[in-house]
């Protein structure tokens, strides 16, 4: 049983145990590593008043949740909420989570969430990098096309990676569903 929530405390705390609690968690290293920008907090209450909880506690994240666990989070944000320009994000935070079909189905249901949620959005994208080769599988195994790689914008340990742009429309989502 897979299912999307708004965050609380318990999930919170959840993710915090699997997410932000060690040193150096797996998730971090496939997550926009580049960025380095990666804080662990020692304590849940420390955790809690984070600039990332205050962020999963709003409108434009949502908690996985497997067997009542928070295991972890999509996410949706606006490039230009004009012109209705989104993108979404998701990681899974404890490792033991993955290949097991889990981020498919929070990802296919995200975006059919989104979608519903928003009656004039026709697009949908998610950026990733190409050293993340799973991310880009899970994007093409949904029905996302890859619509743009801008080539070396991504230095990381001594070599340059692509950004990677996938993509979809409306029209493509329904029809790959309906099948």
């Amino acid at each position: 049983m897979l299912n999307l929530e708004n965050f609380n405390s318990s999930y919170l705390k959840d993710i915090w145990k699997d997410g932000f609690k060690a040193n150096n968690p797996e998730w971090t290293k496939w997550n926009a590593p580049y960025f380095n920008d990666y804080i662990p907090y020692q304590s849940f209450s420390d955790f809690k008043e984070s600039p990332i909880s205050t962020y999963l506690l709003s409108k434009s994240c949502k908690a996985i949740i497997s067997n009542g666990q928070a295991i972890g989070m999509v996410s949706k944000n606006w490039i230009d909420k004009t012109t209705l320009w989104l993108e979404i994000g998701i990681v899974i935070y404890n490792p033991n989570y993955w290949h097991g079909g889990l981020g498919t189905r929070a990802l296919e249901k995200w975006i059919t969430d989104i979608f519903s949620e928003y009656p004039d959005l026709e697009h949908i994208g998610l950026t990733t990098w190409n050293g993340n080769l799973r991310m880009m599988h899970l994007a093409e195994k949904i029905g996302l096309k890859k619509e743009a790689q801008i080539r070396r914008v991504r230095y990381f340990q001594g070599f340059y990676y692509d950004s990677v742009k996938y993509g979809v429309l409306r029209s493509e989502w329904e029809k790959c569903k309906n099948k």
